[in-house]
């Protein structure tokens, strides 16, 4: 006998009412076991309400949620919402108790009957997110970012099946992003949950989800591996949002000499190679911006503007004019 998907959604909905529509149109989703899903879109696409009616802190308007075969019943029909093999983390951390240790704020997550496991769990979680040199200070006296730390610490120490990410970077400064991305991966290798992150900033995840589900005014527009997505997008609305690429319309691609049908041409900026010739040194830098380990060069040629990377810190200057070689640009 085939066993039921680990997590999944059928044909459900949720309408706010108001002036806004926002919510979650009709949606089918399967969440594989022991991967990491993230959902990303722009605001206001249905990702935080996605997220809750795979919990349980909402209940959908129409269709089912079901965990390993079983219903997951919204706040209606239980008193404590929330599904027991689930944890959610916010970007808020209200749940932490800011004037007790943070080492007291994850053991208080595990009960008193085995006070030896229990200081060995919290003990080894607080390694695994690399905390345990905050272990004896007050939780009001972290940073934004420890705070986060120790929070998915109290979701971890408990074991759950499925650990839900909710914009858990928005409080973290952007030189500790990677690192605490990292200890969250790693973490979950270790124990062999599933984790499901909605995201505002596609960046974020793409190292490290196995998965990436686009939402897009409440509905799933694509869905699949990040490397594929990111470098072969379905949609015009997917490229915008994996990276800050230059989108030209048909007009403006035949007028700096690329030829499309396409009504819009999508151009990476790794993908253009910059070239100073004798001749044909039709583009001008108008800006040369350091962004630490490139610079960002942004040329225009009739009225036309474009944005490629550059390593070679020193070569262009503002008002140099240059010629562009690209070697590859997505249709849409």
């Amino acid at each position: 006998m085939t066993p039921p998907p680990f997590l999944r959604a059928t044909a459900i909905s949720k309408t706010y009412p108001g002036a806004h529509a926002g919510g979650l149109k009709e949606t089918n989703l399967s969440i594989a076991k022991g991967k990491i899903t993230a959902i990303i879109g722009e605001s206001g696409s249905g990702k935080s309400t996605l997220l809750k009616l795979l919990y349980g802190l909402l209940s959908p308007d129409t269709g089912v949620i079901e965990f390993k075969g079983e219903r997951v019943w919204g706040p209606e029909q239980k008193l404590i919402p929330g599904h027991e093999a689930m944890k959610m983390v916010t970007q808020q951390t209200d749940d932490l108790n800011v004037f007790a240790k943070v080492r007291e704020n994850i053991a208080a997550m595990l009960p008193h009957t085995d006070l030896k496991a229990k200081q060995e769990k919290t003990d080894k979680i607080m390694q695994q997110l690399k905390i345990a040199g905050l272990a004896g200070n007050q939780a009001v006296n972290l940073s934004g970012g420890e705070k986060q730390r120790v929070a998915i610490a109290r979701a971890l120490v408990v074991n759950p099946e499925i650990l839900l990410l909710d914009e858990p970077f928005n409080q973290v400064d952007t030189s500790f992003r990677e690192g605490l991305q990292h200890d969250i991966r790693q973490a979950v290798k270790e124990l062999g949950i599933t984790v499901v992150i909605v995201s505002h900033d596609p960046a974020e995840v793409l190292s490290m989800a196995d998965e990436l589900i686009v939402l897009k005014e409440g509905a799933i527009l694509e869905s699949g591996d990040p490397k594929t997505m990111y470098q072969s997008p379905k949609h015009l609305y997917t490229a915008r949002l994996l990276t800050n690429c230059t989108v030209l319309t048909k007009e403006e691609a035949k007028s700096v000499g690329l030829k499309t049908k396409a009504e819009h041409i999508v151009i990476y900026p790794e993908w253009v190679e910059t070239v100073k010739t004798w001749t044909n040194n039709d583009w001008t830098i108008k800006q040369v911006l350091f962004k630490g380990p490139n610079e960002d060069l942004l040329l225009e040629y009739k009225g036309v503007a474009i944005r490629v990377l550059n390593d070679q810190f020193g070569k262009y200057t503002e008002g140099m004019k240059i010629n562009l070689k690209l070697n590859k640009w997505l249709e849409f």
